[in-house]
C-alpha cells in the first residue's frame, strides 16, 4: 500500500500586492513546485496566484478542483482521492488563510475523517491582523462572520454584539460584503453608544491599508472611505 499524501493549507495574499514575498513565506514558493493538484475557490484567480508565486509547471498540467457554492457534495467527496495514492494536495483560499471565513473547512473536515495529515502554513489572516492592531481584548474575542442583510435584523445584531462587549469585555469581529460597508457603518454609528470603541481595518497588508480605533462619537465626526474595500469591523472596550 502506498503512503498517503498530505493536505497543505496554503494562504493567499489579501489583495493585489507588488511582491508576494512581502506577506507570503518563501517556503510556500518552493512548496507549490512540488504539488500539481489544488482545491480552490476560484480557478482563474488561483492560476494567477500560482503564477505570481513562481510555479514552474505549466498551468495546463495543474489540476484545479473548484470549491464554491456551485460545487456538489458528491464531487467534494472525491477531491482528496489522490492523497490516498501518495500525492500531496494544496487547498488555496481566495484571500488569506484557508478554512477561516472560507469554504475550505469542509475539505479539512473530510481530511480528518480520512485520517489524512493536515498541514497549515503561515500566511496573512485579516482577522488576526486586525485584532492585533485594534488595541482591543485579544484574549477574549468572537468572529461573527457576516451580519444579517435585512436592516432590522442587522440593527438587532449590532445591539446584541455591543451588549456582549459591555457584559463580557469580549471583542466582537464581523465583516460585510465590501459594497455594503457604508450601510453597515452607518447603522453601527446610529445604534451603538457613543463611548463604544470601533476599529475599522481595511485593505490589510496593501499599500492602501487603514486601521483606526476610535469611539463611536469620534467616528461620527469623520467617516472613512471604505466603500468597496475589504474591511473588518471590531467592537470593543
Amino acid at each position: 500500500m502506498s503512503k498517503k499524501g498530505k493536505l497543505y493549507l496554503i494562504p493567499a495574499t489579501l489583495g493585489e500586492t507588488g511582491e508576494t514575498a512581502e506577506v507570503i513565506p518563501i517556503k510556500i514558493n518552493h512548496l507549490i513546485n512540488t504539488i500539481t493538484e489544488y482545491i480552490v475557490e476560484n480557478e482563474k484567480s488561483a492560476r494567477h496566484y500560482l503564477k505570481k508565486l513562481g510555479i514552474n509547471e505549466s498551468l495546463n498540467n495543474i489540476i484545479l478542483h473548484p470549491l464554491n457554492q456551485h460545487t456538489l457534495s458528491k464531487e467534494i467527496l472525491h477531491y482528496l482521492d489522490s492523497i490516498e495514492v501518495g500525492k500531496n494536495i494544496g487547498l488555496i483560499s481566495e484571500a488569506g488563510c484557508p478554512a477561516i471565513a472560507d469554504p475550505g473547512e469542509v475539505i479539512v473536515k473530510l481530511a480528518h475523517k480520512k485520517n489524512i495529515q493536515v498541514i497549515p502554513l503561515v500566511g496573512p489572516s485579516s482577522l488576526l491582523l486586525s485584532l492585533m492592531a485594534s488595541g482591543m481584548n485579544g484574549q477574549n474575542f468572537t468572529f461573527n462572520g457576516y451580519l444579517p442583510k435585512e436592516r432590522n435584523e442587522r440593527i438587532l445584531k449590532i445591539r446584541e454584539l455591543e451588549r456582549i462587549v459591555n457584559q463580557k469585555k469580549q471583542t466582537q469581529l464581523f465583516i460585510e460584503t465590501p459594497y455594503r460597508n457604508i450601510h453597515l457603518l452607518e447603522d453601527i454609528l446610529l445604534y451603538c453608544n457613543n463611548e463604544t470603541q470601533l476599529c475599522i481595518a481595511c485593505d490589510l497588508t496593501l499599500p492602501t491599508e487603514l486601521i483606526k480605533t476610535k469611539s463611536i462619537q469620534e467616528w461620527k465626526k469623520q467617516l472613512p472611505d471604505i466603500n468597496k474595500r475589504p474591511t473588518i469591523f471590531l467592537l470593543g472596550k
